[in-house]
């Protein structure tokens, strides 16, 4: 390649020396070594040892324990083959006593609580029910069990807390019963009273009661909104599935339009991306000026606080002004981008040109990102099992309750002995009651680093089965460029043969990658962790230094992702280990940071319109189907408590699967991206050294082969 200036030789002297013109260089090279073998074997190892941590999990744990309600002798309640089998739900014998700050840190109300059968339907005493003998048969379903009113007088059995003293109307909340709240004209009432009788002859206000069983409530709502989506997806979920459907079948109806017509659909593509974003910025202007006027809608965001019914801020403007200014934006960046970039479009498009002329020769490309998604699924399923028996494999642990004051306040204890020892006769009061499920083993107190390192094999075998899914389509598109005469030139199953080379030889080097990756990460999970824990301290500098950690840890993951995506591509053509792989890759863009800065992310832009594009296609039609607004199939939307829940599913699903068949476009581009700078490199043009690019990129580069015929 001609001489260069002391300017250029002291610019490539700090990034590397381009590459020389090797004669015996085809592509791909066959003859190689394992690289990284220290890595593939601590991989292994870590495999053993995540296996004896799932075993250990599988061994200890008990999922009922996150499915059922607990009374307060550990018992799960409505569990097939227990005494509690037919009776699903928590009665509390004083709901009141769940505001106290035990429930925020514990989950748990200082009351002794039972498995019932059915939750209260009245107000009744036990004063009064040990009168009428019909009200004390009803009444005894909400005692102990075993209760005998024969043994004990009334005093005696709301001493030893063998009966609540008073029953409400109840319903169940997530299998726990709470009491029937209402408001009839401003009015908070239980049933259809205001004031209550405690069961020691004194009349209460009904708002007490509210207040006893709020804070429960707060950790109980989520789980009702919860609810409430279920439902929604259990009569929405076959239209999701043919939503999904539709979304795939666009997407790959787009992906063999851009095989013949890269040109045009990219133009079209980029036409109908400003036109879907227009009219949503017509739309939801429409929505604003609609609700001019109306009763409530100029309530702002920040007076109506958190609301679990979604919906309500589709009533207010300024939710659709939000909207409006959102999209003009990304309407105006749009436009500002594709004004300023149309000359790099052109080569963008000619990248994108020879990527469809690679995928259509390489067909199987297209299905091999549905091996690693569901590699992926399978990791996500272990991560997922396991972190759950983990974290029911804690014991049940007991601990004194009482309402007086007591000097064994808090402490464990055991409820088979409890009533032996001198705690009962300091403290008359005092309960021996389930607390939480813990442990004080050695076990127990390894707990959190098993879920540390489960966390950490999860990021590390996902972004490993991500890497292998790389490297082999790297390879199988390297062979498409490096082939002179295309497609006589290719081997014949390029991706089979990138995929038995990457796992043959690479092996380690991917583990070494993903793994410095998996570190970034689970150092990312515990920094959001003490980010959590330290909401409630009032420490500036903490917080602080907290927000620099994760800037800065969010930027070095993505500066990793970029840097081992180009060194698997390394790795598919050379053979190198990680570290050659990663310096070489490094070096290649930086002495050609102009393109790399501007054409390569002018491509991703370009496929990140094609996603947006399927996206809003998809998001607009399931929007104008979930809120029966296509009178042809108006009847056929099935009712929802919540609309967005299948319209957001179906967009982040269509995503998804756009994502996976952009994702190939991507890293073809990407691949050929590298095979071009390299070539430029490597090659004059001259007989003796002839480029390798087709003749479009050729054309827009003003390149040509002397005494070859374009490929």
């Amino acid at each position: 390649m001609g001489g260069k200036s002391g300017e250029e030789e002291n610019y490539y002297g700090k990034h590397g020396t381009p590459q020389k013109y090797d004669p015996t260089f085809k592509g791909p090279i066959y003859d190689r070594s394992c690289t990284d073998i220290i890595c593939c074997i601590l991989l292994l190892i870590a495999i053993v040892g995540y296996v004896i941590v799932g075993v250990i999990a599988w061994t200890h744990g008990d999922p009922r324990k996150v499915i059922y309600p607990t009374d307060s002798r550990g018992q799960f309640c409505g569990q097939l083959g227990t005494p509690n089998e037919n009776k699903p739900f928590l009665f509390y014998f004083n709901i009141m006593k769940c505001a106290s700050p035990l429930v925020l840190l514990e989950f748990q109300c200082p009351t002794k609580q039972i498995c019932v059968s059915t939750c209260p339907d009245r107000y009744l005493t036990y004063l009064k029910a040990h009168t009428n003998k019909g009200d004390l048969e009803y009444y005894k379903q909400f005692c102990v069990p075993g209760f005998n009113n024969l043994q004990k007088s009334v005093p005696e059995v709301l001493r030893d807390g063998d009966c609540p003293a008073m029953i409400t109307p109840s319903k169940p909340l997530a299998r726990r019963c709470f009491p029937a709240v209402n408001a009839k004209k401003g009015v908070i009432m239980v049933g259809n009273e205001t004031t209550f009788d405690d069961g020691r002859g004194r009349q209460r206000n009904v708002t007490e009661l509210v207040e006893g069983a709020k804070k429960a409530n707060v950790v109980l709502e989520a789980r009702q909104l919860a609810m409430k989506i279920f439902e929604d997806y259990t009569v929405s979920w076959y239209w999701i599935i043919i939503g999904l459907v539709v979304a795939m079948v666009i997407s790959l109806i787009f992906i063999v339009l851009l095989r013949f017509l890269a040109g045009i659909m990219v133009w079209v593509m980029i036409v109908l991306v400003i036109l879907v974003l227009g009219y949503g910025i017509f739309h939801c202007y429409m929505e604003y000026a609609r609700l001019k006027g109306e009763a409530g809608s100029d309530v702002s965001l920040k007076d109506l606080g958190f609301q679990t019914d979604l919906r309500v801020y589709l009533h207010l403007r300024q939710t659709w002004l939000a909207f409006m200014i959102i999209l003009c934006i990304m309407e105006v960046i749009v436009i500002v981008l594709l004004i300023f970039l149309r000359k790099r479009i052109l080569i963008a498009i000619a990248l994108i040109k020879e990527a469809s002329r690679a995928i259509g020769y390489i067909m199987t490309s297209l299905v091999f990102p549905l091996c690693s998604f569901f590699l992926v699924c399978l990791c996500i399923a272990y991560w997922a099992s396991t972190a759950v028996f983990l974290s029911t494999s804690n014991e049940a642990v007991y601990k004194v309750f009482n309402e007086s004051a007591c000097d064994y306040a808090g402490q464990t204890c055991k409820p088979e002995t409890f009533n032996m020892t001198n705690i009962t006769k300091q403290c008359p009061d005092a309960r021996c009651l389930f607390a939480f499920y813990g442990g004080e083993t050695a076990y127990h107190k390894y707990l959190i680093v098993f879920q540390i390192y489960n966390a950490f094999m999860f990021f590390w075998l996902a972004n490993f089965v991500i890497a292998l899914g790389q490297v082999t389509l790297a390879g199988a598109f390297a062979s498409y460029y490096w082939a002179f005469k295309k497609p006589d030139d290719m081997p014949a199953f390029p991706l089979f043969s990138s995929f038995g080379r990457a796992l043959r030889y690479h092996t380690g080097s991917l583990a070494f990658g993903s793994l410095i990756l998996a570190i970034v990460q689970i150092i990312r999970v515990i920094l959001e962790y003490l980010d959590h824990r330290l909401k409630a301290v009032d420490n500036k500098f903490a917080k602080f230094l907290l927000i620099c950690l994760k800037c800065c840890f969010w930027c070095l993951e993505k500066f990793i992702k970029f840097l081992n995506r180009n060194a698997y591509i390394m790795i598919a053509i050379y053979g190198t280990n990680f570290c050659t792989s990663a310096k070489n890759a490094f070096f290649l863009l930086m002495r050609n940071i102009v393109r790399v800065a501007v054409l390569d992310k002018v491509t991703d832009f370009l496929l990140f319109l094609g996603k947006l594009l399927i996206v809003g296609s998809v998001g607009i039609l399931a929007f104008f189907f979930f809120t029966h607004r296509i009178k042809l199939v108006q009847d056929t939307a099935p009712p929802l408590n919540y609309y967005w829940v299948p319209i957001l599913t179906v967009i982040v699903g269509s995503y998804l699967i756009a994502h996976g068949f952009f994702s190939v476009y991507a890293m073809c581009v990407d691949t050929l991206f590298l095979c071009f700078l390299e070539d430029l490199e490597r090659n004059d043009g001259s007989t003796e050294k002839p480029y390798f690019m087709s003749a479009n990129l050729k054309k827009l580069l003003r390149k040509t082969n002397k005494d070859h015929s374009d490929a």
